[in-house]
């Protein structure tokens, strides 16, 4: 259910958002691959049901679904050295078959992993009262990390396969490297080393669950009017679920990727040289950014409001107040959007309608050329039928 509202929700924002346009918003390079007319009946229910992603997804665009419905995922549009859209054409049909392998075996593994470990190292453990009372901080640190890191492999096998499944079929294709091998991470839902040897708080956001990630920063980060990060934590607590568990967990969030934010743009640009200095900052900046994640999710785990509470305390809230003395402490770079954000608007939808504009002059200088040109054409071929 979750999964269907996600789509509709991305399918009426690709609407709002203009990737149905009309012809003479496009070039002619772009009529090719661009979708240009409201999805029928029968598109819309087969986006919103289709069996390869119905149940734990991943999340896909309309776009690049009727893309792949349509056979044209073998001519994906790249960004090329100019920033602007180069179309791939077709080369030959890409296999599937060495990218679902690999994915198969990373599900094998995961699973694996978590079946063994998570038994020996369960969550709930953390909560334990003989725990609490003889473990030094240390302990209870290097616990704490490595019972959430055998908690993860299940979100890795699950996922995973739900994109092995796709590209099995055909879905998924994004293009080619620099070195004209086959990407098949178009809907990928995560990046397993990235997440493991993340180093912020905002990398590990960025490659944990990427295709809801991306549908909460286009439903509401980008649309917020004040608070984006605030309001899309709480709008992803709802989308989650009722378990009070993961309210907690959302609100921690909050604390955690603001405070984070604070302390990267004020202390980074003091350790990028020399090398041996960002190695230093890097290591420090794992640990804590693995410590912090742990201690942020374990009532995603737990659920419940009473053990979540009993957790927290027994870690005596430090990591909360870390965050809020942070907050208080370091000065907090306004964006643009934060100091005007209804001006932002203003001015971005100006800018939109200047660029509409010009796009739909030099579209129709365009059009009475290319109309020239054929009355030119047409013109020669009869004095050449005459003669």
């Amino acid at each position: 259910m979750m999964i269907i509202t996600q789509k509709i929700t991305s399918l009426a924002y690709e609407i709002h958002d203009g990737m149905f346009r009309k012809d003479e918003e496009l070039t002619p390079s772009q009529r090719g691959l661009a979708v240009r007319r409201m999805p029928s009946l029968l598109e819309y229910l087969s986006y919103n049901c289709n069996f390869m992603g119905i149940l734990a997804g991943p999340l896909c665009s309309y776009k690049d679904y009727i893309t792949f419905i349509e056979g044209r995922s073998d001519r994906m549009a790249q960004s090329g050295e100019n920033g602007k859209e180069e179309v791939q054409y077709k080369r030959t049909e890409p296999s599937p078959n060495v990218a679902v392998i690999q994915k198969l075996l990373v599900c094998g593994l995961s699973l694996l992993f978590h079946l063994m470990i998570s038994k020996m190292l369960p969550v709930e453990y953390n909560i334990d009262e003989h725990f609490q009372a003889t473990a030094s901080w240390p302990t209870k640190a290097i616990y704490l990390y490595v019972s959430l890191l055998a908690a993860r492999p299940k979100y890795y096998f699950a996922w995973t396969l739900a994109d092995a499944i796709n590209n099995a079929a055909g879905f998924g294709f994004r293009g080619y490297d620099q070195n004209g091998a086959a990407r098949w991470d178009l809907i990928s839902n995560l990046r397993i080393q990235q997440i493991e040897m993340s180093t912020s708080f905002k990398m590990f956001l960025d490659n944990w669950n990427i295709q809801t990630a991306l549908w909460l920063k286009r439903v509401c980060y980008e649309r917020a009017s004040f608070s984006p990060t605030i309001q899309t934590f709480i709008l992803s607590a709802i989308w989650h679920g009722v378990y009070p568990g993961y309210y907690l967990t959302f609100l921690t969030g909050i604390l955690m990727t603001l405070a984070a934010r604070a302390v990267r743009n004020n202390l980074r640009h003091y350790f990028i040289e020399p090398p041996q200095l960002k190695l230093f900052y890097d290591t420090m900046t794992w640990i804590v950014t693995q410590i912090a994640i742990s201690y942020t999710v374990v009532p995603f785990v737990l659920l419940s409001v009473k053990p979540s509470f009993k957790f927290y305390s027994s870690w005596y809230y430090c990591l909360h107040i870390a965050c809020i003395l942070v907050l208080l402490l370091l000065p907090v770079k306004k964006t643009a959007r934060g100091k005007n954000t209804q001006e932002n608007v203003q001015l971005s939808r100006s800018k939109k309608f200047d660029e509409k504009e010009n796009s739909l002059r030099q579209n129709s200088f365009s059009t009475t050329n290319n109309v020239c040109n054929q009355n030119q054409e047409t013109t020669c071929e009869h004095s050449s039928l005459k003669q």
